[in-house]
């Protein structure tokens, strides 16, 4: 059977082959689940003969994609299609690259052809095939932690063909509308930290009307419903597939600990994984999950494991624990639920934890408001389906009651106002510690915290005469966090206009003598949930991103080795690099060799290889035995050999073996070492005296 299309794509489709007439080249940049990869296997499908070239990050997306494509009951052209990895393709010589004559080249989740090693894989290939078509495909063209990088404009000149948001494919009807549940989930803080607002208030009738509000909204709090009720009254397929996003290993695995308790209602007997696995293909918990086809509830509990190209069928929905998360990871996680021309709706259940609503679906929205202007704009109105997600809100008096006892407590200002002036006029300043409360019981550092955080919202409920006033008694609306923040990102700003980037040594500081080294990677440290966040929100990241601000160094310096290390094998034909070797670009390889065999072995404390590090060093020679482990095993071997042999190891200190081995003084600096205590453990000690070896005793002269 041929591929059949969407469609959305058969229309992408056809821009596709008018532009790769006219261009030789085209990207197509559509959401997760609208069935893009159908795309190329039609464009094969249609020049029978030819041959064709598909590049993906990992074989495992591949696997998928061509699991998809028989799930339909297409045809798969494997004559035609040389599938390879970009890391393969990296490693390739250019005889190799010369060999592979595609007709047509696809360039799978091209936004990651901007990585260093990936990429100079890439352009060897395009220049050697000048004259190949290039078709790309991804969900972004952006690479928002590489300087916003435009990979579209890079790669394709800004060749696109065919461009779609989520949101866009939500109003068309692309991808199905999904049912959209927000609840709380423990508001127990939010509710002390009130109760110690209200306690605080100094007038006795305003704070008993600010109790009485308090109480209802313990009431409404108590008799809403908590989330075993809530994912039971929601989650309507009860042997449905449901994908769990947690924020780090912990967190996961303490919400998969609530699991029997929050849904034992819908299934006692339920399937619960837990996936952590930076690589899918390595993760058996997902693999189970994935081919789980039991009548039971079904729950993958995972840290963001689920990235580009990886989308797993059947899902019937997801349910987001997190307090925070950028729209790109955001969209990301709710894309794992919503797949072109499925019949049935999607769960998004939005778990949050504090009063906010944290309004996470905004960026959604706002490319779905875009989709229903445009479309109207262009006279294709017919074309909408869906204007607005439908929001469930299930703690929507909750959240009325919070809001009147807010008014309500704001009413007590000038009452605070007064202990501030107070303060001021005793202090000379309004720098009041968050935990400093009055002789009369008012906490007035939070008071001024909040009225911070009011003036830099923007939030009508300080007005101009109020901001006034607090200035006039020496109110500085920087919190301490915030001028902290001011000053190391001055500093940052500083040293990037200067020199161009922001790699500077944790050691690092400026000429006034600000620790900037540090602050940087505090910065880092905050950015991947390594440490307590203080400082950084989404446009704290988007400004420090401006500035070259790149959040995961460890990761690029080990790209930056594994390309030196290809560079050595490729043309030395092995990968024994001596310790102090220094390549041409002044990389101090022979180090980072040594570095990676340490953490192969967990050594040193250094942070252990993931299984697809390990294969591709393996599979452009490394060999994680040091030469000199290699020595001293060959000699060992030797040894043993000649005790066999002969009865005793009594040799001129001078022996060599028929191989070159010098036995002799190989023997003699192990009986010296062994008699050294502590340079020798006990297992060498062991396998040394099974052949004879005494420590001390010398060989014959």
């Amino acid at each position: 059977m041929a591929v059949q299309l969407f469609l959305h794509n058969r229309q992408a489709y056809d821009a596709m082959t008018a532009m790769l007439e006219k261009m030789s080249k085209a990207a197509i940049i559509h959401p997760t689940g609208t069935g893009k990869s159908f795309i190329a296997f039609k464009w094969v499908e249609d020049h029978p003969g030819k041959r064709f070239l598909w590049l993906s990050p990992s074989e495992y997306i591949y696997k998928t994609q061509l699991e998809n494509v028989t799930w339909s009951d297409a045809e798969y052209p494997a004559g035609q299609i040389t599938f390879m990895t970009y890391a393969r393709l990296m490693m390739m010589t250019d005889e190799e690259i010369a060999a592979l004559e595609p007709y047509g080249i696809v360039l799978d989740e091209f936004h990651r052809c901007g990585s260093k090693c990936w990429g100079e894989g890439v352009a060897r290939l395009l220049g050697a095939f000048p004259e190949a078509l290039l078709l790309g495909l991804s969900a972004t063209k952006i690479r928002y932690l590489d300087g916003q990088r435009d990979m579209a404009q890079e790669l394709f000149e800004g060749c696109v063909a065919s461009e779609m948001t989520l949101g866009e494919a939500v109003v068309r009807g692309i991808l199905p509308a999904p049912k959209y549940v927000t609840t709380i989930y423990r508001a127990q803080r939010e509710l002390e930290g009130l109760q110690k607002r209200i306690d605080a208030v100094g007038q006795d009738a305003l704070r008993a009307q600010c109790q009485r509000h308090m109480d209802a909204l313990r009431a409404a709090l108590e008799n809403a419903d908590g989330l075993p009720a809530v994912f039971a009254r929601h989650m309507k397929d009860k042997t449905g597939k449901y994908l769990i996003f947690c924020s780090n290993e912990t967190h996961m695995r303490r919400m998969a600990a609530h699991a029997g308790e929050w849904f034992g209602e819908i299934d006692p007997d339920m399937h619960v994984y837990t996936a952590y696995s930076a690589d899918p293909e390595t993760s058996r918990a997902l693999k189970a999950f994935v081919e789980d086809d039991s009548e039971h509830l079904k729950l993958l509990f995972s840290i963001n494991m689920l990235n580009e190209g990886v989308h797993v069928r059947g899902v019937s929905g997801v349910i987001l624990f997190r307090q925070t998360v950028s729209p790109i990871i955001y969209k990301q996680q709710i894309g794992r639920a919503l797949t072109a021309g499925m019949q049935k709706t999607p769960l998004i259940l939005d778990v949050v934890n504090n009063f906010d609503g944290l309004s996470s679906y905004g960026s959604i929205r706002t490319e779905m408001n875009d989709a229903v202007q445009r479309l109207r704009r262009e006279g294709r109105a017919d074309g909408i389906r869906v204007e607005r997600l439908e929001v469930i809100e299930q703690m929507h008096d909750a959240t009325r009651l919070f809001e009147r006892l807010e008014r309500s407590l704001s009413t007590t200002w000038d009452f605070y106002y007064e202990a501030a002036s107070s303060y001021y006029a005793e202090h000379g300043n309004l720098k009041v510690n968050k935990r400093y409360v009055t002789p009369e019981g008012l906490q007035l550092g939070v008071w001024i915290q909040t009225q911070r955080g009011l003036y830099q919202a923007g939030d009508a409920r300080l007005s101009c005469g109020q901001i006034e006033r607090l200035e006039a008694i020496g109110m500085i609306w920087e919190d301490k966090a915030s001028l902290a923040w001011m000053t190391g990102y001055a500093h940052a700003r500083a040293f990037y206009e200067e020199n161009g980037h922001l790699d500077v040594e944790a050691g690092y500081a400026c000429a006034d003598g600000y620790k900037l080294g540090a602050w940087i990677r505090r910065m880092r440290q905050q950015k991947n949930g390594s440490v307590k966040n203080t400082m950084l929100d989404a446009d704290r990241i988007r400004q420090l991103e401006q500035i070259g601000m790149r959040w995961n160094v460890m990761a690029e310096r080990w790209e930056t080795g594994f390309c030196e290390a290809e560079r050595f094998a490729r043309e030395n034909g092995h990968l024994n690099v001596p310790g102090e070797y220094i390549s041409p670009d002044g990389f101090a390889l022979g180090r980072w060799i040594v570095m990676q065999r340490q953490a192969k072995q967990g050594r040193y404390g250094r942070t252990a290889l993931s299984a697809e590090q390990c294969a591709r060093l393996e599979d452009i020679g490394m060999q994680w035995s040091s030469p000199r482990d290699i020595k001293q095993k060959e000699a060992f071997n030797a040894a043993k050999l000649y005790f066999e042999t002969h009865g005793d190891l009594q040799i001129p200190v001078t022996y060599e073996t028929p191989e070159g081995i010098k036995l002799g003084a190989w023997i003699r600096r192990q009986r010296d070492r062994w008699k050294a205590k502590g340079q020798i453990d006990e297992a060498m000690a062991k396998r040394l005296s099974g052949i004879g070896v005494i420590p001390g005793k010398s060989t014959a002269d």
